[in-house]
């Protein structure tokens, strides 16, 4: 399963939410600066959130931890723990958001395939994808295949042979979704498991602030229990996000399953395992999956 959200600027929404004057709060409406601008508004907020994330466990981002959490991503992604086998694959998964590839699941249809490749292009214009550039604007935000197809699975996977693609599909995943949902979360006073959390939704819903976007469903959990830096129970925050969490899941009109929730993420906070330690067994789509 992969997000449904289409986003045109995910980092600048990540930005103007970690450097807002109050980082709880960011109206859904309200319009979204660009980073630079984000950055400009309150860089002494930039440096005391630099500072206090500085001073705290490396948490989900120690390379061990991130392991794991590409492990269980992929779990539910790709139905293996074996990530770094998926920087090749790619199909139409029937999820309304066209070709679905590579190691976190990016999109035709969700702007995060196309920042991908043309990031990729730009240091290596010669590569496998570029005929396919144009089109690849054209189907941004649609579920469509048109100028893609045929021809654009097998450029997917020729480039996916080269080390510099896959360098880029670990950039982008690390600058989409993994750096700010671990920030965000450090910054919620979330140990490792909840850190996890913030990146799995990410990685599913997008970073959007709609009511089904990463940001509006921590809202809505914000809304109901207060966070650990709030001076909340960092169990009962979880449980909180984690029901938003699923209520988006089964809002969708296809991909409504929510075992990564039910029999993953629930089961080890439900052991009390807030520092997400080994070992760990879950279960995605009825599989069972453990790291000893």
């Amino acid at each position: 399963m992969t997000r449904l959200v289409l986003f045109g600027a995910p980092i600048a929404i990540a930005v103007s939410i970690l450097f807002s004057s109050n980082d709880s709060e960011l109206p859904a409406s309200s319009p979204q600066p660009t980073e630079a601008a984000a950055q400009a508004e309150s860089p002494g907020r930039s440096a005391e959130n630099d500072e206090k994330i500085a001073g705290l466990p490396p948490g989900l981002a120690a390379p061990a931890m991130k392991e794991i959490a590409s492990q269980l991503v992929s779990s539910a992604e790709a139905s293996t723990l074996d990530w770094r086998s998926q920087y090749g694959a790619i199909e139409d998964v029937g999820d309304g958001t066209g070709y679905t590839a590579g190691i976190i699941g990016f999109c035709s249809g969700t702007n995060d395939m196309l920042q991908l490749v043309e990031a990729y292009t730009k240091d290596h214009p010669d590569n496998p994808l570029v005929p396919f550039l144009a089109a690849l604007r054209e189907v941004d935000g649609t579920d469509s295949h048109e100028g893609l197809d045929p021809g654009f699975t097998d450029a997917w996977k020729a480039a996916a042979e080269d080390p510099a693609f896959r360098t880029a599909q670990n950039t982008m995943r690390d600058t989409l979704y993994f750096e700010p949902a671990v920030r965000l979360a450090k910054l919620d006073g979330l140990g490792t498991l909840g850190q996890f959390v913030y990146y799995d939704a990410m990685v599913l819903h997008g970073p959007g602030v709609e009511a089904d976007g990463f940001y509006g469903i921590r809202d809505a959990a914000m809304a109901s229990a207060d966070t650990a830096a709030e001076g909340g129970d960092e169990a009962e925050y979880l449980g909180a996000f984690l029901d938003e969490s699923r209520s988006a899941i089964l809002t969708r009109k296809v991909q409504r399953d929510t075992t990564r929730i039910d029999t993953a993420q629930r089961v080890f906070l439900r052991k009390g395992n807030l520092e997400l330690k080994k070992p760990l067994v879950w279960q995605v789509y009825g599989e069972t999956f453990r790291i000893p």
